[in-house]
């Protein structure tokens, strides 16, 4: 394996050497740089190299290795008590460099359990949260080992067991999980912080338990392109996004209308529910909304109040949760990502922007359900 590295004439290359036997370290082979030398140019033979110099080098063995869980809990202690220690990176997960996730999924691993951690800590969810953890990394961890034991033995094949066609299939295989290299891959299954698919049809391009998959869009109060994506910041909030439906503006009696409605004054609102008192309404589920028509024909002021609010110390307002569309088709997010453009939607995003739940824009009773199923009453 030779990736190219900064100034055009220096490149790492990965050498395989030979199997250890049972029980043997790679520290008794006492392999020098010359070793790895040698036999990265049997390997390029019949064409040659040379090495004018070795900036840096090391032998390591390669493992495949996953724990059971990645907290301190007994399989029959689930039920009954809570997890008091969690391990993140190469202390639950190792396995080869060659799909460079090890950095990346590590942390991946830290940021699940930050956010949750600091949702119990703030009193937003229960201890239980932590329960989630071990579940959604484990599995992640479980299907990047079964992946880099398949890549592994795609980049050490020798070259006599090779056909002409291998080539152009480690070339296919690299490109088809190159959202693991990318950190997107990961995808997880319904469970308490992972809606059901059931409306996935009205948003197939932003898949419940995968990544926000973002776009460009335009923010409506200057007119200034930028990713949506973009606009999420990591700081522990969860994400509403709701997708207007045809025709929609966010007028009074509209459906994006009626759902800022109930979010604002239902009792059942999760917005009501789980915002401290004289918090910025904001501060734990932030609505965003997007609508299809061009931003010259829509009126911040007239949007409802939840997407023009007031926050903060001195009530400033806040211009920055209504978009819409950009005038190019072949950049539309709602062509881009599959939305219902007649219907609309709302996608809920967690914290650490995995896709939690699409569901109708009427449907605010499963959205309620969603929320009260993992958070706590605000203490008022």
């Amino acid at each position: 394996l030779i990736i190219p590295r900064e100034g055009g004439y220096m490149v790492r290359v990965y050498v395989e050497m030979d199997k250890l036997a049972e029980n043997e370290r790679v520290a008794g082979r006492n392999i020098t740089k010359e070793q790895l030398i040698a036999a990265a140019q049997r390997i390029f033979h019949p064409y040659t190299f040379e090495v004018k110099e070795v900036p840096w080098w090391s032998v390591y063995e390669i493992g495949q290795r996953l724990t059971d869980r990645f907290d301190d809990l007994q399989p029959e202690e689930v039920a009954t008590r809570l997890p008091h220690i969690f391990i993140a990176g190469d202390a639950c997960h190792t396995h080869s460099p060659k799909a460079g996730q090890g950095m990346n999924v590590s942390m991946q691993d830290a940021f699940n359990i930050g956010w949750k951690l600091a949702a119990v800590l703030h009193r937003r969810s229960p201890a239980s949260l932590l329960h989630t953890y071990s579940a959604e990394r484990q599995a992640v961890a479980k299907e990047l080992i079964d992946f880099d034991r398949e890549w592994a033995a795609l980049i050490v094949s020798s070259v006599s067991d090779r056909s002409a066609n291998d080539a152009a299939a480690v070339q296919k295989y690299f490109v088809q999980h190159g959202r693991y290299t990318a950190g997107t891959a990961t995808h997880y299954k319904p469970a308490l912080l992972t809606g059901a698919g059931t409306h996935q049809g009205l948003a197939t391009g932003l898949q419940i338990g995968k990544r926000f998959h973002s776009a460009l869009v335009v923010r409506i109060g200057d007119g200034k392109q930028l990713q949506l994506g973009a606009s999420f910041l990591a700081d522990g909030r969860w994400r509403l996004v709701a997708f207007a439906g045809q025709g929609d503006k966010g007028a009074p009696g509209s459906p994006i209308a009626k759902l800022c409605e109930f979010l604002s004054e239902s009792p059942h609102s999760p917005i009501k529910r789980f915002t401290a008192a004289g918090a910025d309404v904001d501060s734990v589920i932030d609505v965003r909304a997007v609508f299809q028509q061009s931003h010259h024909t829509l009126a911040l002021t007239a949007m409802p109040e939840l997407l023009f609010p007031t926050k903060g110390r001195y009530g400033l307002r806040d211009y920055e949760k209504a978009f819409c569309t950009i005038d190019d088709a072949k950049q539309n997010i709602y062509e881009m990502r599959g939305i219902n453009r007649e219907q609309g939607c709302m996608v809920v995003v967690r914290p650490d922007q995995y896709i939690a739940h699409v569901l109708p824009l009427n449907d605010t009773a499963a959205l309620a359900a969603f929320f009260g199923g993992f958070m706590l009453n605000a203490m008022n």
